[in-house]
This record gives structure tokens, C-alpha cells and sequence, in this order.
């Protein structure tokens, strides 16, 4: 299994424990600020993450040289996909609690993050979906 599958999969485990947690904290009373984080969390964290992960490892392969793609392509995906994630898990409680330009732009720039992390996805994998 190639190391940015393995990050990739690793990674969700640990938003999926951490989404778990989340969710049995807002049954306990957490403020509302942080369910859209839960979801995320799940979203994104957990169940996004470990796509990448798997598409990278077994969709058929790009060419002989490059056969999962671009491998740097891969690590962009997984950088700006958990930097956008954190910066959401961040900001987005602190905008519901305390609104303010600062954490306003930081889930702007979290949402780019996101948004970079799928075009890189795609682009690495599109020509990998293929007739045999």
C-alpha cells in the first residue's frame, strides 16, 4: 500500500474517532457552534479522506512511470484537505461564538482548502477512470 494511501486512511481513522467523540460531547451539552464541525468531522475527516485514500490505492493505473498519478498531487490533496479542516474545526465555533472578520476570512480560506484538496483529487485521478 503506497504511503499516501496509508496517511490518507490513517487520518480518517483518527476524524473518526475524534467525530465519535465530538458527537457524544454535543449529546452532553456542547454549544450548537460545534455541530457543524461534527459533520465535517464526518464528512470530510472521515469518510472523504478515506475515499481519496482508497481511489489512490486501487483505481486502475495512470501509466508504467506514474501509476497512481502524480504522487505530489496526492500529498496536495492530503495537506490542503486536513488544513482546511482543521482551520474549519477552529473557526467555525469561534465565529459562533464570537463573530469577527478574523474568523469569518479563516472559514473562507478553510472552504478554498477544501475546494484546492478536490480539484488535486481530480485532477490526479481522472484519467485513471477508464474502459479496461
Amino acid at each position: 500500500m503506497p504511503l499516501p494511501t496509508r496517511m490518507l486512511i490513517k487520518t480518517a481513522l483518527v476524524y473518526l474517532m475524534l467525530a465519535l467523540l465530538l458527537g457524544i460531547l454535543l449529546t452532553l451539552g456542547v454549544p450548537n457552534g460545534f455541530f457543524p464541525v461534527y459533520i465535517h468531522l464526518l464528512v470530510f475527516g472521515w469518510l472523504t479522506q478515506l475515499i481519496f485514500g482508497v481511489v489512490y490505492w486501487m483505481f486502475p493505473k495512470y501509466s508504467n512511470q506514474h501509476p497512481r498519478g502524480w504522487e505530489a498531487l496526492s500529498w496536495i490533496t492530503y495537506a490542503a484537505l486536513n488544513i482546511g479542516l482543521i482551520l474549519r474545526a477552529i473557526a467555525e465555533p469561534l465565529q459562533t461564538s464570537h463573530a469577527s472578520n478574523l474568523f469569518g476570512t479563516l472559514l473562507v480560506l478553510s472552504a478554498i482548502l477544501q475546494w484546492l484538496a478536490g480539484v488535486a483529487f481530480i485532477a490526479n485521478t481522472w484519467q485513471r477512470v477508464k474502459e479496461k
